[in-house]
């Protein structure tokens, strides 16, 4: 049996505060090709002795504020990361990603409802400097054989 790493710190490298790029694509899964760009700040801290995570996120999206939430909480027992966001557009805590980090890449996935069908979604965390770092979340409606990346942001470290 292999034994697994202790992946408590993989997160450690978003604590402090960042500028952030956000490319987001205007309709998804629609084979769009129209991409938003905005900016935004984010902090992050860690919680629960660094068994978790938070951080808030602001960005100005099409005229408007948008605050957003994000908790990752780590489970020693699985090896694996749970990531629960809320927004002030949706107002809603959604259902957690879930993953691990594996050779600085960090994987997350779910199955939940866009626009009344099941799909996948997923979450890349990607280029992780003491500068810098890339997030990027794509949709599957083919159970994982394809991924439409729509959204990545690119962080710089304030």
């Amino acid at each position: 049996m292999t034994e697994q790493k202790d992946g408590r710190q993989d997160f450690d490298f978003i604590f402090g505060s960042w500028k952030v790029h956000n490319r987001r694509l205007r309709e998804r899964l629609k084979g769009s090709t129209n991409w938003e760009e905005f900016e935004g700040k984010s902090s992050a801290r860690a919680i629960l002795g660094g068994l978790g995570n938070i951080d808030e996120l602001a960005m100005e999206r099409d005229g408007k504020s948008i605050l957003g939430f994000t908790t990752r909480i780590y489970n020693p027992g699985s090896g694996q990361w749970s990531i629960y966001w809320a927004d002030s557009a949706g107002a809603t805590l959604l259902a957690p990603m879930v993953g691990s980090f594996k050779d600085g890449r960090g994987e997350f996935y779910d199955q939940e409802l866009f626009e009344g069908r099941s799909i996948y979604s997923r979450f890349i965390w990607s280029g992780i400097t003491a500068t810098s770092c890339k997030w990027e979340q794509a949709f599957s409606e083919d159970g994982g054989k394809t991924w439409e990346t729509n959204w990545v942001m690119e962080f710089e470290r304030i």
